[in-house]
Order: structure tokens, then sequence, then C-alpha cells
């Protein structure tokens, strides 16, 4: 078995994983990467394979950073069968197409700019029919059941407690006639999470790949250890007559939210103020949560069964769809208003924080992870002042950070999960988290567990029946290289590598790069 890490490499985002076993050749994950300008840069050139060549793809979940290449898969030739939970696939029949439309959207307004200046025009990553073509191309199932989608292959997905329908993948296959297990994590959830199951715990495999988000940091407690802290927000910002403004993602964390709100309200914890959803998917996302009780942990089904009513569903909330609806709030005085996106990248929630930002009488609360660059990042790291849609804005708002929110398990919940293992794996690849993050749980868990780590660059490629790395930090190099022919020349023979015992194509690369030196 050969895995190349193209995504998720020292980095958060960007999920890509691509296997080889024998002639088959398939992918855990196809993400969009996230945050800096330098990171969003990966999600325009080519795929480092053919994509008509994959025969199949296996989607932890719906996440865009995991599912968002998805569409631009298709549109360069993908055919193949995408495999996932079936609330994954509900899931991903509205986000796709969402990312489809924000593509478009940003091209066209890039465009616009463009003409004014004589400029050709760009083309968008992927559009809403691209997005909307390839949903006929998943195949939902079960959890914790067994299937084979090619010769030699065995695959289950485990519940992973990160968000509804999100999926562990165990790869059980043969190699030299020896029976081998792989185990990709996705995003690891924690325990005790609103509405979701707990993580599968896992009892061996030979090889593991591991999430590190939060591998160097421990979360402040969960929802109800924040929930005192949150309940004075609201309150003290209503009393102000301001507006508490939620950059939410529109899957597992609007739900999450709306669920704590529901308990405090039930509860007479804060004043009965307007409840906004202002995101279409995030909307569509909550109706897709109502109707999969099946995936509830026992609390969440139990509400449901009492109340008649999922428990994330509030009496007072209110769900904007249209633009003229969404274009109203900017006038509302003591309101809750949750708008995705969550790291406040794109999306409604940039007119909400422009129209909110200079009022010191508001707060911005943030629930979850910011991706470096993105404007959650900035406004968390204290920039006061910040420019949304070429518009400079003050910030005067207070701007607070719920991390005890996260859907992420942090890194003695990582250690806690793995410590669940009947029998450790010979080796765990640590990906899924920002360098000094996957560094750091690479050593925690080599200290204290005893197990080998690797932490992989991108376009890292590894034999797993050698156990050793056939190309080590290829994008390292490549981006060094000032010769493009040079470069055409070390792709093509990196291309032709199959062995880490191929030394004579390893020396000829060695030279090229003495000669780069």
């Amino acid at each position: 078995m050969k895995i190349s890490f193209l995504g998720a490499a020292r980095t958060v985002t960007g999920s890509c994983y691509l296997l080889e076993h024998g002639k088959t050749k398939f992918l855990v994950d196809c993400g969009m990467f996230q945050g800096n300008k330098a990171l969003k840069e990966h999600n325009y050139g080519d795929f480092p394979f053919n994509p008509g060549a994959i025969d199949f793809v296996i989607l932890t979940h719906a996440h865009v950073d995991h599912s968002g290449m998805l569409p631009k898969l298709y549109k360069k030739g993908f055919r193949g069968k995408i495999f996932t939970t079936t609330a994954t696939e509900a899931l991903s029949a509205i986000m796709l197409p969402d990312s489809g439309y924000i593509q478009e959207s940003e091209i066209e307004r890039k465009n616009r700019k463009r003409a004014r200046a004589g400029e050709p025009p760009l083309e968008p990553i992927y559009t809403v029919a691209d997005a909307e073509a390839v949903q006929a191309q998943f195949q939902g199932v079960a959890y914790d059941t067994e299937f084979s989608p090619a010769k030699g292959l065995r695959i289950v997905l485990r519940d992973a407690g990160h968000i509804l329908g999100s999926a562990m993948v165990e790869i059980r296959y043969e190699e030299d006639g020896v029976s081998r297990k792989l185990v990709f994590t996705g995003d690891l959830g924690r325990n005790d999470q609103a509405i979701v199951r707990d993580p599968y715990i896992i009892d061996e495999t030979d090889y593991l790949v591991m999430e590190s988000t939060y591998g160097n940091r421990e979360h402040k407690g969960g929802m109800e250890e924040e929930m005192p802290h949150f309940t004075k927000i609201i309150n003290d910002t209503i009393y102000r007559g301001g507006n508490v403004v939620i950059p939410a993602f529109a899957v597992d964390r609007t739900q999450d939210i709306l669920y704590m709100l529901n308990e405090m309200l039930q509860k007479k914890l804060i004043p009965e103020c307007p409840v906004y959803v202002d995101s279409p998917m995030a909307v569509r996302a909550t109706e897709i949560f109502a109707s999969f009780p099946d995936y509830y942990d026992k609390l969440t089904a139990k509400l449901f069964h009492e109340e008649g009513r999922p428990p994330f569903i509030l009496e007072n909330l209110t769900c904007t769809r249209s633009v003229a609806e969404s274009q109203q709030l900017n006038s509302v005085k003591g309101a809750i208003i949750i708008s995705a996106s969550g790291m406040a990248d794109a999306g409604r929630i940039k007119h909400h924080l422009k129209h909110n930002l200079w009022r010191k009488e508001s707060s911005v609360v943030f629930f979850g992870y910011q991706a470096e660059g993105t404007l959650g990042r900035r406004l968390i790291d204290g920039e006061t002042h910040v420019t949304i849609h070429g518009e400079e804005i003050d910030v005067k708002a207070q701007i607070h950070n719920m991390e005890g929110f996260s859907a992420h398990a942090d890194k003695n919940e990582m250690l806690a999960w793995l410590r669940g293992f009947q029998k450790l794996p010979q080796k765990i690849f640590v990906t899924h988290g920002e360098e000094n993050s996957a560094l750091s749980f690479a050593a925690l868990v080599t200290d204290t567990l005893h197990v080998a780590t690797e932490v992989p660059s991108l376009g890292d490629v590894f034999d797993l029946a050698a156990d050793a790395p056939l190309v080590d930090h290829v994008s390292g190099f490549e981006q060094r290289v000032a010769d493009e022919n040079l470069l055409a020349d070390i792709n093509t023979m990196l291309q032709q590598i199959t062995l880490a015992r191929d030394l004579e194509k390893l020396i000829r690369v060695r030279d090229y790069l003495k000669q780069l030196q």
C-alpha cells in the first residue's frame, strides 16, 4: 500500500490522501485548502494525479476542507463512486453547491474589476452545476458495515463523533500474503458533545493517519463549562442594545449553538430576544439534522422523543433565506445573529460584521478553530482595523472566542482515545494540524505511548510495505526550483519511482538536488 499526502500535511485544511494498492487508486477525502492566500492557491492548480484514473473516493465527512474539491475532481474527469455515510451524503448535497456558488460569486466580483482594468477574465474553481453533477456519484453506507469497493480491499466506516455523519475509515488489505489494516481518523470528535455520539474506540490497526488540529492545546471545558460565559455575553450585549453576532459553520456548529440557546431559554438564563439563522445552507443543514434522529446520542434522542422536536429547534427562531431578508437584519438591535462562514472568510457573515464590528455595544462570538490568515483568526488575534468588501472597519465590538465548543478533540482527548487501543499501531502519521501542533502531538505520542510517529509534509509519499518514504518533502524543494525545465525532469523521474529501493532513480534525483544548492 502506497500513500501520498496531498493535503492537510503540516496544515489543517485541504485533506486529501492518494492510496495505491495493486492497480487500484483511490482517495480518502478531497478537500479544499482554506486560510491565507498561499494555501488557497493550491485549489487552483492541477491535481497531482490523473482524476480520471481514480477508482473511487472515501469521504470522511461533509466539511468543505474534506469534501470541497470533489466537484473539481468531477470536472477534471473523475467518474467513480464516492462512498460515505448517508448523513454525509445528504449534507454534501447542500454544502458542495453552496461552495460552487461562492466560487462563482467571488470570480464574478473579481472579473468586474479585471474588466475595468482591461485584464482577461478568470474561471471559478468549479461551478454550482459541477457540484450538483458530482452528487450522482455518492453512495451512502451505514456505520459498522463492511463493503468492498475493489478487489482486495475491505472498508468499514466508524463514527468519528465530530459532526453528524462523520466517519473514521478502516481499510483492510493484503500485502505479500499478510493481512494488514490502515485507519484514518478523519476529524476526531470529543466525548459528551451535544447531538452526536462519542468517537468509536478502535481495537487495533497496523497504521494510523491521525488528525492533530489541537495537538498542542487543551480545551477550556465543554458546552456546560462555557455556558455561564456565553450567558453573560448575551445578557450584557442585549442590555447594551447591541447584537450578538456569531460566525458559525453551517453544519454542526450552528446546531450546537441552537441546542444550547434552547436550553438557556428554557431555564430562563437569557431574555426572550430574537434569534436569527441567516444562512440558507445552515437552515437546510438544520433540517437535515432533524431528519437523522438515528445518528443522535442517547440524550438528544431522549429529548427528541420527549419534546416531539429536535432540541436545536427554538420557538423564537427566525430563519432567513432570501438576500432581502438578510439585508433587513442590518438595522436590528438586541438580537442574536448566527451566520456562515465559521471563519468569517466568506458568505453573509461578512455583511453582519461590517454592520456590527464598529459598534461598541455589539459582541462577536467565535466558536471553534480559526485557520491562519482568515478574518476570524485576525479578529481573535486582536486586529483593530479590518477591511471587509473594500471598506476599512474599526473594530470596537467585543470579540470573544469560545474554545470549549470545538468539535475536535484536544491533545489530551486524542491521547486518551489512543489509549483505548488494545494493540497500538506500529506507526502513526500525524496530519491535519498546523506544523507546530502536528510536531508537538507526534512528540507527545512517541514519548508517552512509545509509538513511532511521522509528520508528513505536503507531497510526501510512503510505501507502507517498506515502511519508508519514497520521496521526502517533495513540495519543499519544488518551491526552491527556479529552472522550470529542471523541475519538469525531476517530476518525470519522481513519477517513475515506485519502490524505495529504486536506488538508481533516487540517486539521479539526489544529483539534481545537488545542482540546486
